[in-house]
């Protein structure tokens, strides 16, 4: 079971469909993506000696490289190791330093802060900058069969933002981004050849994952032309490409609503805008459901559980007639489909609907554990289960609300409050 897979599929079944686009210019089909992501993966093996299970790292604002390095890595049966490009330099050693990476790839914009952290950094042989003549060299030479890896081996090694200390490097399998890709397919979008994805949010976490399942169906991935959130180019970008989807924070959506163009641009082409990882207030929903229709999707998951613990589709945004239409848009959906979750007391027990509790899940898409540190892997993975240090409660029909994180519970007069209930009211 290889990740890449997906990639060939495409590249075989749908050679001519637009692969990788900048703006509205197109910049490969996915035949001509497939070729290239298994020359560069030749040259990852034999030029920069990335072997099966070596660590290759991305720091990178969003283009088109992201997309053919991500897939090469995998090809080549090494792990991708995507760091967000707007961290630290300090963020960036740990990262680089805790995972092994041997080579990381960088855009210019970060290529002097990274090199100049190199010779602190034993294990990291090669920094290269994806808009220089050595990753064009990389371009160039004979396609490298796709390695055959187990389900159980660490295709992408996600740092997580570290609120409660260092960063820690999930491990997610290739069996776990096989599962998040098929849960999206069946829980929160249907994707079709010729539909497109628009990558606004940074290409090393939420968006960057669901470029698996857009290849897995031919959609194009599209990538603004200023690598990054900015409402002009979004509006542009969904007038140019039909059937497209993006994943956007709560913050971008209501930046994206609120501007005073949404409201005349020509939206046709929008399909879904997925969002997730951090609170949508219901004023700001509505508003975005005022300028764009009911083509809101929500997800909830976490770095531990790639974008996939539980999710609210469109049809459910939409059922305005439902009596608890509203309680439910509040809510944070139902489970994914490779999932199972449960709202559960300090010892793990289920709680009954109603009652707030930790949020756990178990399923072929959490990861295997946390890179070099058992004791967080001990900590998080109980039982089968993985505790999300999320807290929430369940309906009767297993529509999940959340109140907060666990640490972040404030305790006032014996009751117990949660700083998203402050902010609602």
């Amino acid at each position: 079971m290889n990740v890449a897979y997906l990639l060939q599929r495409a590249g075989l079944a749908l050679a001519d469909r637009t692969a990788v686009a900048l703006g509205t210019d197109r910049h490969s089909t996915y035949g001509q993506l497939l070729r290239r992501v298994a020359v560069i993966a030749g040259n990852l093996r034999h030029d920069l000696r990335l072997r099966p299970g070596d660590r290759g790292a991305l720091i990178m604002k969003n283009c088109p490289h992201y997309v053919e390095l991500l897939f090469a890595c995998w090809h080549a049966g090494a792990t991708a190791v995507p760091i967000n490009a707007k961290l630290h330099p300090r963020e960036f050693a740990f990262i680089l330093g805790h995972s092994g990476a041997r080579a990381c790839f960088v855009t210019a914009d970060s290529a002097e802060t990274v090199a100049s952290l190199q010779v602190s950094l034993p294990a990291l042989e090669r920094v290269i900058c994806v808009e220089e003549a050595d990753y064009a060299i990389l371009g160039r030479g004979d396609p490298l069969a796709m390695a055959p890896t187990a389900a159980d081996d660490v295709a992408w090694l996600f740092y997580t933002s570290g609120t409660t200390g260092r960063p820690k490097g999930a491990m997610l399998t290739h069996r776990n981004l096989m599962n998040m890709t098929a849960s999206y397919l069946a829980d929160v979008d249907r994707i079709d050849p010729g539909d497109s994805i628009l990558h606004a949010a940074p290409m090393s976490h939420g968006s960057g994952m669901y470029i698996l399942p857009h290849a897995a169906q031919g959609a194009a991935q599209v990538i603004p032309p200023g690598g990054g959130f900015e409402v002009p180019e979004v509006l542009d970008s969904i007038a140019a490409w039909p059937g497209l989807s993006m994943f956007a924070a709560p913050t971008m959506v209501k930046r994206l609503a609120e501007h005073p163009s949404a409201a005349t641009a020509d939206t046709g082409n929008l399909k879904t805008i997925v969002y997730g990882g951090g609170p949508m207030y219901l004023a700001d929903l509505d508003k975005a459901h005022d300028v764009f229709g009911y083509k809101l999707a929500q997800i909830y998951g976490q770095g531990e559980s790639p974008m996939t613990i539980t999710a609210l589709d469109k049809a459910r945004h939409a059922q305005t007639d439902h009596p608890r239409h509203r309680e439910r848009l509040a809510s944070a959906g139902t489970a994914q489909l490779s999932v199972e979750v449960r709202v559960a007391d300090a010892d793990g027990t289920a709680l009954p609907p109603g009652e707030v509790g930790e949020v756990l899940v178990r399923g072929d898409a959490v990861m295997r554990g946390y890179w070099q540190d058992p004791g967080a892997t001990a900590a998080a993975l109980r039982d089968g289960w993985l505790w999300t240090g999320d807290m929430g409660s369940m309906d009767g029909d297993g529509f999940l609300t959340l109140r907060d994180r666990s640490k972040d519970m404030i305790i006032s007069g014996g009751s117990n409050i949660y700083p998203r209930e402050v902010e609602e009211v």
